[in-house]
Parts: structure tokens; C-alpha cells; sequence
């Protein structure tokens, strides 16, 4: 069925009825900061892409503070091949040698920073692109990563990095003046080097040090699921330990759910993780009473 006809499938009275249901939670969220880590097919597929830009423009036009940090994994990826070098990742990170980090930083920090940007301004908002390098924001140090077949030994795959610290003023400041920070998860070492960090970590760490009132992953995938393949929400600390002892959780899912519970460790009131592939998963997260995809919190 197209947009079109599902939208003409309501009348005015259902539609009225889903704007009043929505109010609550903009009463409830008005001037909270939320940090939305935007990557997935929601980065890559168009329709789901204009989507996510309408949503954020929404969110921010109703009083919220959406705080955007983005990846771009598969696109550093198609640059690599196009200039002939190979991606080689170790545990699920890219090797970042000088010359994969310049490629990081051109396809970050430009073309796709730039290309959200210019989406979500296309959609009447007012973002901002910015690097973790811009006004010293994010600090970073380069992370040395277990070696699983030499127990007690580190690997270290190139540029790579992890935070330090963040300074917030710059995002503080562009929210106070209504604009949306579009940030891209490159931060800098101690004597001025470029690191490439996981944007999961980097929007965990920025909705910690921003006191956000919710973390929103977004993914491809549901959300964290139970062995027979059913959504899973609500989960606190003690939950996703069983979770995660007992193989429920496990692989590509583990650094997402770890993300999640430090930011609320640290003082972030929701985490989210949502699917990306669902059209409009950003306001249905937001400003629905059953949301979509995995609550954590902290008790």
C-alpha cells in the first residue's frame, strides 16, 4: 500500500486523535536533550533518510534538543575499494592506518556529515556539522584492544581511538540558539592526531556528559531479542547480566548494550535501541506510549 493511500485510510478525527496522544510526551521532554546515534540502513536508504531528517526537525521544532552523532562505516568502506586499498577489520574494527584515516575523515567529517545536514536543513531545521575536533571537543587516546589468541597481550590496529573526555560548550551553545548538532565521531589525541572512534561510544559518552534524557541506537535489528526471537524491553543491569551469561545476548549486540547501560550508569535517564528500518522509529521511540524497540534503565 503507498503513503498515500495509508494516509487517506484516516480520517481527521484518527489523526487528531494521534497528534493528542502525543502530547504528554512533548510536555514531558520539552527542552531535554536527547542524543540520537544515527547510522544503518536509516543512513543508506532514501525514503528512510528524508524520514529521519523529518523527524528530527519535528522533534526540535516541539522543544526537544536532538543531538545527532553519526557513523558511516559502509561508505569509508566503498571509499576504500574505489582508491584500491582493502578494509581489514580485527574483532569487528577498521585497521586505521595514516592513510585509512585521511579516507575516515574525508567521508565523516564531509560527505556524509554534510549530506545529513543538508537533509535535515532541505526539511526546514538548522543543523550543524561538526567533528569531535572542532572546538577540542572530544579528547581522545588511542585504544589498544585484547589479543584473544595471546592472553595478556594488546593489538594495535592504527587510529583508533577512545574517550577521554568531551567538553560540551559547543553543543550547549548551538542548542541554546536552535540549531542541531550533526557530529561526527572523530576526536582528537593529546599531541593534535586524528582518532577514529565508534560512534555508539562517542553518543553513549556525549549523552552522559550532556545529562540527556534519553540515548537513542539506532540499528538494524529490532532490538535485543529473546531466544525464541521475541522483542525484549525494559531491561535494567541485572537483567541483561543474565542476559548476556546465559548466551541471550551475545555477538554483534554486546558493544550496543554495553553502551547503553554505561550511559545510564551515568546519569542518562532512557536508553534506546531501535530499528532504523522502521519508518519513523525516531517518533514512535519518542512520542508513543509503547515505543519500539529495547528500554534499558538503570533500576
Amino acid at each position: 500500500m503507498s503513503d498515500t493511500a495509508t494516509t487517506h485510510h484516516f480520517s481527521p478525527a484518527d489523526k487528531a486523535q494521534v497528534l493528542s496522544e502525543a502530547l504528554p510526551f512533548i510536555q514531558r521532554f520539552f527542552d531535554k536533550t536527547i542524543v540520537i546515534k544515527y547510522g544503518g540502513n536509516a543512513m543508506t536508504d532514501a525514503t528512510l533518510k528524508a524520514g529521519f531528517a523529518s523527524d528530527v526537525v519535528l522533534l526540535k521544532l516541539v522543544g526537544m534538543n536532538p543531538v545527532i552523532v553519526h557513523g558511516g562505516g559502509p561508505q569509508i568502506g566503498e571509499l576504500l575499494q574505489r582508491v584500491g586499498k582493502q578494509s581489514e577489520f580485527v574483532q569487528g574494527m577498521r585497521v586505521t592506518d595514516a592513510e585509512t584515516m585521511d579516507v575516515v575523515e574525508m567521508v565523516l567529517g564531509g560527505l556524509v556529515n554534510k549530506e545529513i545536514v543538508s537533509l535535515i536543513n532541505q526539511h526546514g531545521g538548522k543543523a550543524v556539522g561538526l567533528t569531535g575536533k572542532d572546538g577540542d571537543m572530544i579528547k581522545a587516546k588511542k585504544l589498544l584492544i585484547d589479543d584473544r589468541e595471546n592472553k595478556g597481550n594488546k593489538l594495535d590496529i592504527g587510529a583508533v581511538g577512545e574517550v577521554v573526555c568531551i567538553d560540551p560548550q559547543l553543543v550547549e551553545l548551538l542548542d541554546s540558539r536552535d540549531f542541531i548538532p550533526v557530529i561526527a565521531p572523530v576526536g582528537t589525541g593529546r599531541d593534535g592526531e586524528s582518532y577514529n572512534i565508534n560512534a555508539d561510544l562517542v553518543a553513549g559518552k556525549l549523552a552522559e556528559t550532556l545529562r540527556a534524557e534519553k540515548l537513542i541506537l539506532m540499528t538494524n535489528t529490532p532490538g535485543v531479542l529473546d531466544k525464541e526471537g521475541n522483542l525484549l524491553t525494559g531491561l535494567t543491569a541485572p537483567r541483561v547480566h543474565d542476559l548476556i551469561e546465559d548466551g541471550t545476548i551475545y555477538g554483534g549486540m554486546l558493544p550496543k548494550i554495553n553502551c547503553a547501560l554505561e550511559a545510564v550508569r551515568g546519569g542518562v535517564s532512557t536508553a534506546h535501541i531501535i530499528d532504523g528500518r522502521v519508518k519513523h522509529a525516531l517518533l514512535l521511540e519518542v512520542l508513543t506510549r509503547n515505543g519500539v524497540g529495547t528500554l534499558i534503565k538503570r533500576a
